[in-house]
């Protein structure tokens, strides 16, 4: 059989990384894709040349010419703080990385470097990249802020993405594309489909509804129309209710190809995607699609240069899996009572496992990963063995320690608002609470004695009390998936416990709490009554770093916000939250006193010694003058 053009291209080394993962005085956790098992050196400035071996390097294949390298290294001393670090990793055969990655170099760098801060002074933050999204990717930001300081004490200490990094179930026609591109030049593992349309995953991709019509293909319980019309109001609509389902990725192959897509650019030099047979409109609208992802493909050697240079942690939200993942108890009874829909979850939660969860606590992941390999070992023969593949998206599906804490000054506690649900007593419809009992008990553990604290919640703990009421209208009509009614106040039990948190005397006087999600930014100061001297709390959502809310309806919502609810409303004072005060900063350049900023970019927070934030920042991908948020005068908001 004679070779296509793209497989005349000689495979790199490596197709995405290094990614520069947890970052610890005595421990250094990286990620990178190979195109084949890579013997690795690690090369650290003041430690000299470390081989990666199965002792600190897990390689995990997930195709032919495909295989994911685990770095967890520990180290005999500690780190350097608050000074460059230079590191290299080095290929037997291939050199270094400006050998086989110059585009992770800055300036005239031989190699990549980090900075071990000895305390989170400085942070970036965001959520909600979306690929094809018209803004401009907001890592960007992140990129320009690395490249324009010299001083290594002026370098945030980490990059926090706090939900959304991919979205596995709003994919362009060119991005899925591409995706397919990429499975057959990597030959990444197919798979058997129970319960589905097609038989297995090589059908799937070759089905006429494969573009711009799987939601044609995704569950529908056929079988169940009672369940189906509790569950959608009668509505013929699949179990995923993304409203951009049109192409929602199904397999593990076409998750994986999504994060190479998504995070380096060497995988896109390695096809040349065409445009399927499409009807004219559908064409029309690929097109479009086709100028953004270029525009987004552009900027990726900027965006993996950054990556290699700041340690990034991160936490899954709904898009990294599907929309309204979980939302509540009768979601996930249909969701997960289908095997076809079970199975679309959890490959992209086996996905998001490697390329993500594990970089942010390894110690938690090493049993799953056992049984990953054993996945992976199904696959020489190209199909993954379905029962091994099962058992674990089972267990995955039951895992607890998708969080993790940094301890790190002020503490870091980055809480999993999507698997561990509070769910309805009162009706399965109803949205679930965001953290269960047990989940808010352990919370309040990790809190205990600390003077300080940055809570990384995906969705905002105090969020905009207009969008709060009109989602909670829509729940009680019995529509909360129309509306996504997530939110920390939704349900009775999580918002009561995490206000008693914050009151306990033992948890700390000052709490940072970072979000996105809303895919629009802003600052409250938050006062807990009932509680001497404290809490302070302030409330930094930044969103998104390439995701935009529509900007007449957002500044309707702002406008009436505004009027609604301002301290001298009586509609305020009817629905005040008595048990606390909360006070909005204003956007620099906002006009006729916005509150919401609604561009896409990269938040940035400043700390004081105490842990209280001295100055919030957004900056914007649109290339307008970083954004301040600014204090507002108290005097303003009466008790």
């Amino acid at each position: 059989m004679s070779l296509t053009p793209d497989e005349l291209i000689p495979l790199p080394p490596v197709l995405a990384g290094p990614l520069l993962r947890r970052l610890e005085p005595k421990r250094l956790v990286l990620w990178l894709v190979g195109t084949r098992p890579l013997a690795l050196t690690l090369r650290l400035q003041g430690v000299g040349d470390i081989p990666l071996d199965a002792g600190n390097c897990t390689v995990i294949q997930v195709g032919r010419s495909a295989f994911v390298h685990l770095i967890d290294l520990s180290l005999d001393n500690a780190l350097p703080v608050d000074a460059f670090v230079d590191y290299d990793v080095l290929i037997e055969g291939d050199g270094g990385i400006a050998d086989w990655a110059p585009h992770l170099l800055y300036g005239d760098a031989s190699c990549p470097n980090f900075v071990m801060r000895s305390r989170i002074d400085q942070l970036l933050h965001g959520s909600c990249r979306k690929p094809h999204h018209p803004a401009v990717d907001g890592l960007l930001c992140v990129d320009q802020l690395l490249a324009a300081e010299a001083d290594p004490q002026q370098r945030p200490a980490l990059l926090m993405m706090s939900g959304d990094q991919v979205y596995a179930d709003d994919v362009a026609g060119p991005m899925l594309r591409a995706i397919h591109a990429l499975i057959a030049r990597l030959g990444l593992f197919d798979e058997h489909l129970e319960g589905a349309v097609v038989s297995d995953s090589a059908k799937l991709y070759e089905h006429p509804a494969s573009y711009y019509h799987r939601a044609d293909l995704l569950p529908a319980l056929e079988s169940n129309e009672t369940l189906r019309e509790r569950f959608f109001g009668g509505a013929r609509k699949p179990i995923f209710t993304s409203s951009s389902a049109d192409n929602h990725l199904v397999t593990f192959a076409e998750v994986m190809a999504m994060y190479l897509l998504v995070w380096s650019p060497v995988a896109w030099t390695l096809i040349n995607p065409q445009a399927p047979t499409l009807t004219p409109e559908r064409l029309k609208r690929y097109t479009l699609e086709q100028t953004r992802i270029d525009g987004f493909k552009d900027g990726l050697g900027n965006v993996a240069r950054a990556l290699a240079h700041l340690p990034s942690l991160m936490i899954f939200d709904d898009h990294d899996i599907t929309d309204d993942w979980n939302l509540s108890a009768q979601w996930e009874e249909t969701a997960y009572g289908h095997p076809f829909s079970k199975r679309i979850i959890g490959n992209a939660l086996i996905a998001y496992m490697l390329c993500q969860g594990w970089g942010n606590n390894p110690d938690a992941f090493k049993q799953v990963l056992e049984k990953t390999a054993r996945l992976s070992a199904s696959g020489a023969d190209q199909y993954l063995d379905a029962p091994v593949q099962d058992e674990l998206i089972d267990d995955l599906l039951r895992f607890q320690q998708w969080h993790f804490v940094l301890p790190s000054t002020p503490a870091l506690v980055v809480i999993d608002t999507r698997t561990r649900r509070w769910r309805s007593e009162i009706a399965l419809k109803q949205p679930s609470g965001l953290l269960d009992w047990e989940a808010l008990s352990e919370l309040q553990q990790e809190l205990l004695d600390h003077p300080s604290a940055i809570i990384v919640s995906p969705a905002p703990i105090f969020g905009v009390k207009l969008i709060e009421t009109v989602q909670k209208v829509f729940s009680w009509c019995g529509f909360p998936l129309l509306v996504d009614a997530e939110n920390w106040m939704a349900h009775r039990g999580s918002a009561q416990v995490i206000l008693n948190i914050f009151r306990h005397s033992r948890t700390p006087g000052n709490y940072v709490v970072l979000s996105g999600d809303v895919h629009y930014s802003f600052v409250y100061e938050v006062l807990v009554r009932h509680r001497k001297a404290g809490p302070r709390i302030w409330q930094v959502t930044s969103s998104g770093i390439k995701n935009e809310f529509p900007p007449t309806l957002l500044e309707w919502f702002d406008r009436l916000n505004r009027w609604l609810y301002s301290p001298r409303s009586p509609l305020n004072w009817f629905t005040k939250r008595r048990r606390m005060r909360i006070v909005p900063y204003t956007p620099e350049h906002a006009e006729a006193g916005e509150r919401l900023w609604n561009s896409a970019g990269i938040g940035q927070v400043f700390f004081n010694e105490q842990g209280q934030p001295r100055e919030i920042v957004q900056h914007n991908s649109n290339g307008q003058e970083k954004t301040r948020m600014l204090a507002p005068d108290l005097a303003d908001y009466p008790d």
